[in-house]
């Protein structure tokens, strides 16, 4: 089994009599901690011994989500008093330091743990009250630096993704007051241009295209884009998704982004999801003609994609919703395409049979 092109340990190894018993006192020592960490936290007893004793416990089962809570009570009580003293802006930095160790080592075997990253995530804000908005800037910028890494790894763990996303967010946070705002916008740019490299690396990168659709509202916007500019925005994506579509029309990912771009051309999408903002129906139809022309060229080649059909039966009443009229397709093509799709997928064949309902076909 794998994840992601991320192998997974076999777990059908024949245990011995010898491992089987080891594992039994591994369990043992496993509850007697938790026993004692609960113990020592109902007992308010806030020390740095005990804050060792959860360190073991979180390397043996980092899922163990209420233990991170006990770690967070634990650190808020030993970071020292705010004070003018070097000594304990040294001791708050060290527990901080130490954590920020602790939490990468347990994500590079635990990346898709969700209370590791939402730890690590708390750190980098204890560490702007703790040791200054400056330090807390620095940490925040040398976070791109660990999730380029973890994405490395695996280009498509939607965790580190989205902590991505809440990195540069906390970013422009940071310097939008200061000296420094016009490089926070540039994050928008650099980001965007980071999803290009991580599509073009893998096209199956399904957070890539989902990060990269978050990103153009606020990119445009940053640029302040007219009118034109925004029609030759939405020329560059349809361009680079149809590029997509004709390299591998059978990825779901690549898909799902045609979806996104499609649903921003209808007259229902919301003002703050829209690339172009005054498209008249005319405008629209011949975008919707475009695409369905395209993927029905593809559709020559590739009769046995489901995505395809998906796509012209999503694309049609579309068509239609903007007075278009049915030149490009018939009743009986949107039929055909629905029966297609219940030989493709018949395990899905009641959604099918749904859509024709709502279709009224």
């Amino acid at each position: 089994m794998a994840s992601h092109g991320v192998p997974r340990t076999s777990g059908s190894a024949v245990r011995t009599e010898e491992s089987r018993q080891k594992e039994l006192q591994q369990i043992a020592a496993y509850k007697d901690l938790t026993a004692l960490v609960n113990t020592k936290i109902a007992e308010k007893e806030y020390t740095v011994e005990v804050l060792g004793l959860v360190t073991d416990l979180l390397k043996e089962n980092p899922e163990f989500y209420t233990i991170w809570n006990y770690r967070r009570r634990l650190l808020g009580a030993l970071f020292p008093k705010v004070t003018t003293e070097n000594d304990s802006t040294a001791k708050s930095e060290q527990l901080i330091q130490d954590d920020l160790l602790l939490t990468f080592s347990l994500l590079r075997k635990f990346p898709k743990c969700y209370w590791i990253w939402n730890h690590r995530n708390w750190l980098l804000k204890q560490a702007e009250s703790e040791l200054g908005s400056e330090t807390g800037r620095q940490l925040w910028a040398g976070e791109l630096q660990i999730v380029s890494k973890m994405l490395h790894a695996d280009n498509r763990n939607f965790h580190a993704w989205s902590y991505r996303r809440a990195v540069v967010q906390q970013l422009k946070r940071l310097t939008s007051a200061t000296a420094e705002a016009k490089s926070a916008k540039s994050l928008t740019e650099s980001e965007f241009d980071y999803t290009t490299k991580m599509i073009k690396s893998n096209l199956s990168n399904f957070s890539a295209w989902h990060n990269r659709s978050k990103l153009i509202p606020l990119l445009l916007e940053e640029r302040n884009a007219d009118p034109t500019a925004r029609r030759a925005f939405l020329a560059s994506e349809l361009d680079l998704i149809c590029e997509a579509i004709n390299t591998d029309p059978f990825d779901q990912s690549i898909w799902f982004y045609h979806q996104f771009l499609m649903s921003t051309l209808s007259p229902n999408c919301p003002p703050q999801d829209l690339i172009v903002h005054d498209l008249s129906n005319g405008e629209r139809q011949k975008y919707y003609e475009h695409e369905m022309e395209y993927i029905r060229e593809i559709l020559d080649d590739e009769a046995d994609c489901k995505w395809i059909y998906e796509a012209l039966l999503a694309l049609a009443p579309a068509y239609l919703e903007v007075d278009a009229g049915t030149k490009l397709f018939t009743t009986q093509d949107m039929r055909l395409w629905l029966d297609e799709l219940s030989r493709l997928d018949p395990l899905r064949r009641g959604r099918w049979r749904d859509l024709a309902k709502q279709l009224e076909i």
